[in-house]
């Protein structure tokens, strides 16, 4: 048997302790600023640094639109790095104050807010905003805080509790109106409701009745366009965005010359583009809304096929290392939520390009990175704030 200072150490020895050395104020920062997943944070720099590019040409003889999109950008990088500090669990608890917040500004605006070009969709508070804007994030961020809780046990009423959260919103955004920002809205929301398990049964009916719509509007479209037929639900600026795609000829220097010079502009770029600041389209005015909703036009005009190529590759690395990050979530919330925001940044780079390519109405939506605008970049930030805190909370688990 052993003797008990065998057990305690020599007499007269000290009992040995363990020392934990704190990290030092250099390493932490040190750790804020390179503690991000390399190929996300990869895509997002080749992508702001085109933004730049085609902003200092398209935004030249613009005023300070180049040096607000460069402040813009940096505030949106701000944001990635300190909300990426932020765990997903600490995300979780802003979900339904952020959307009663949202909903409650929503009905504000129907109530008492500002009236612009014939659409109520601002609301004054000290200072002007548009809530709209809000329930891009803060919609997501409910459903999937939703699913979240009823994991384990989720029942087809379930899904209908939260179609009814997506709807309340996307009906008060219609009314303003502002359909495009409201199609953002319900996609986001539609995005979760797939990833968590809505059943093909529904999904497929839904998705055959729209292409079915599709085909009997382009069949029927001289009637339509013509006045022969009364279009439900849908304003009359609306239905002109939509003949104007079906047949941009129709009115070739009033509502089909948006999308005639963009046309022009895409097919004059070629190959390898007319070079950077070359762009005659675009320096001579030609392309309307050549600085937010067009700038993709002018980005063609002067890098071409090639330019295109570098920044759908861009685009597509950033999706799929975001769909990635989402797979390997550690919850159901962190999971949907990041599926979510990949799914958003895609929805917009593929509606603005659609549009400026005349294959979709002309909605108003930018190019994520490229087209200016303060608050679409403090909500990618937001976004892909929230893409890296998820993916630094799997990389935490790991070590």
């Amino acid at each position: 048997m052993g003797h008990a200072g065998d057990l305690t150490g020599q007499a007269g020895e000290r009992p040995m302790t363990t020392i934990f050395e704190q990290p030092s104020p250099w390493q932490r920062t040190r750790r804020m600023l390179t503690d991000f997943d390399p190929v996300l944070l990869g895509a997002m720099l080749v992508l702001a640094a085109i933004g730049l590019v085609a902003m200092y040409s398209a935004g030249f003889d613009h005023g300070t639109r180049f040096a607000d999109h460069g402040r813009n950008m940096a505030l949106g990088l701000a944001l990635v790095l300190l909300v990426a500090q932020v765990p997903p669990h600490k995300i979780e608890r802003f979900a339904v104050p952020l959307y009663a917040a949202g909903l409650a500004l929503l009905v504000a605006v129907a109530l008492f807010g500002i009236t612009r070009k014939g659409a109520t969709r601002w609301l004054n508070v000290g200072i002007v905003i548009q809530p709209s804007e809000i329930m891009k994030i803060a919609m997501p961020l409910m459903l999937a805080w939703w699913f979240q809780k009823r994991e384990g046990h989720l029942r087809a009423a379930d899904h209908l509790v939260a179609a009814l959260l997506l709807v309340l919103p996307v009906l008060l955004i219609v009314r303003q109106p502002d359909l495009g920002t409201a199609l953002l809205v319900l996609a986001s929301g539609l995005y979760i409701l797939f990833f968590a398990g809505l059943s093909w049964r529904l999904v497929l009916p839904l998705a055959l009745l729209a292409a079915g719509g599709i085909v009997a509007l382009v069949l029927a479209q001289d009637t339509l366009c013509e006045g022969g037929l009364r279009w439900p639900l849908l304003r009359e600026y609306q239905q002109h965005r939509i003949c104007t795609l079906l047949d941009p000829a129709r009115d070739p220097l009033g509502k089909g010359f948006h999308i005639l010079q963009g046309q022009i502009a895409i097919g004059s770029g070629g190959l390898a583009g007319k070079g950077f600041m070359q762009g005659t389209q675009t320096h001579l005015e030609f392309i309307p809304e050549r600085t937010t909703d067009f700038i993709f036009a002018a980005f063609c005009e002067e890098f071409g096929f090639v330019g295109v190529a570098v920044l759908l590759v861009a685009f597509s690395v950033l999706v799929l290392r975001g769909l990635a990050i989402a797979a390997d979530a550690p919850t159901v919330f962190s999971r949907l939520l990041a599926a979510a925001v990949t799914m958003g940044i895609f929805t917009y780079a593929f509606v603005n390009m659609g549009m400026v390519s005349g294959i979709l109405p002309v909605v108003g939506v930018p190019l994520p990175f490229v087209s200016y605008g303060g608050t679409a970049m403090v909500m990618l930030g937001l976004g892909l704030g929230i893409l890296m805190s998820v993916a630094r909370s799997r990389q935490l688990m790991r070590s």
